[in-house]
């Protein structure tokens, strides 16, 4: 009897889990219109976040996206990537040269302390950095004279098109390095540091795309080396985004250019070891739903953006359902208030709310 009645709770608490999360839907903001991709958000609260795009502007919103004030118009520089360590401290990475048709800004990273006002370039110690995809911020706890406080890593790398490098600052964003890591891989596109130590980046094993795999290092020791940890067996494919709802459980995306019409499988990368190990699961067969971003709320609960839609899963991606998420959402930011409540924000074409 107890063990029926332990069944039909279960029963129970699965079927409230998925009502809840099909409950929770995007909806698509009013913002300046683009023509193309736009590649990363970012929201130190619920109010107050900031996007950017290949136009070399950065727009700023205090009311969680209802308007939105562009702080900043850079022509020549396209933003690929933007963090924030607070209200004031933020970091922006351009792509570079050589990728993007008139794009003439070398500098691969800017700095603000006064909440995007105003921007510096970023001087670095080490090999030339041609471009930014993505910026991760790892805070440390440790105690400062009695209190709790917090030492600020952050972790940048790139780039889509290569070379590979990454740029590292474990004082708050004072100082900087840079690292090839042409050794490694040829393209860069996404990392994400658990620790000061710990990691794991989207790559590809070559800049000739049609000799490409999709590829996930690892490294132990802050990036001073990596390990393969997945590699697709397939060409034309790329890694691009990843998204770790618990410290084990995390999910990558899987691109593929292949140009050959029978080619329609599409394909996700998940862990459940913190990405030791990584294996593939089906997302759509369609040769139009080439991926872009990922974000889960939980470890079953997640979202997928393609060219032309949006996926949601809500079993661990075991399937998936077609949604509306715009076209060609890039970055898919999950987060969680003080009283735990989850919202986020994605950005491709459109700019959308959770």
């Amino acid at each position: 009897m107890i063990r029926i009645v332990s069944i039909i709770i279960v029963k129970f608490l699965v079927f409230l889990s998925a009502c809840t999360a099909q409950a929770q839907t995007w909806s698509k903001l009013n913002t300046e219109a683009y023509p193309g991709k736009q590649d990363d958000i970012t929201f130190v609260d619920e109010n107050t976040g900031w996007y950017v795009n290949g136009y070399g502007r950065i727009f700023h919103t205090k009311d969680g996206g209802t308007t939105w004030e562009k702080q900043l118009e850079q022509k020549g520089s396209f933003f690929r990537t933007i963090a924030f360590v607070d209200k004031n401290n933020g970091f922006v990475g351009t792509v570079g040269t050589d990728y993007f048709p008139n794009v003439t800004d070398t500098i691969p990273l800017y700095r603000t302390q006064d909440g995007g006002k105003t921007w510096r370039p970023i001087s670095y110690k080490g090999p030339y950095v041609k471009g930014l995809c993505a910026i991760d911020i790892v805070k440390e706890e440790y105690i400062n004279h009695g209190k709790l406080d917090y030492k600020t890593h952050l972790f940048a790398v790139g780039r889509v098109g290569t070379p590979a490098n990454m740029m590292v600052s474990n004082d708050g964003g004072n100082s900087w390095s840079s690292k090839s890591m042409d050794d490694s891989c040829k393209m860069l596109f996404d990392i994400k540091m658990f620790n000061k130590n710990e990691g794991i980046v989207c790559a590809a094993t070559s800049a000739d795309i049609s000799q490409s795999n999709a590829l996930i290092l690892k490294t132990t020791d802050g990036g001073k080396t990596w390990k393969n940890v997945y590699q697709s067996t397939r060409p034309y494919e790329t890694t691009w985004k990843v998204s770790f709802p618990t410290p084990n459980i995390g999910y990558a995306t899987i691109q593929s250019y292949n140009p050959e019409p029978n080619v329609k499988q599409q394909r996700i990368a998940k862990t459940t070891d913190g990405g030791a190990t990584w294996t593939e699961l089906n997302l759509v067969e369609d040769t139009a739903a080439r991926e872009f971003g990922i974000g889960f709320i939980d470890e079953n609960h997640g979202f997928v953006g393609t060219v032309n839609s949006g996926f949601e899963t809500i079993d661990g991606g075991k399937s998936w359902e077609k949604i509306d998420l715009g076209r060609a959402c890039n970055k898919i930011r999950i987060y969680k208030n003080a009283k735990g409540e989850t919202y986020g924000f994605a950005i491709g074409v459109n700019v959308f709310k959770l």
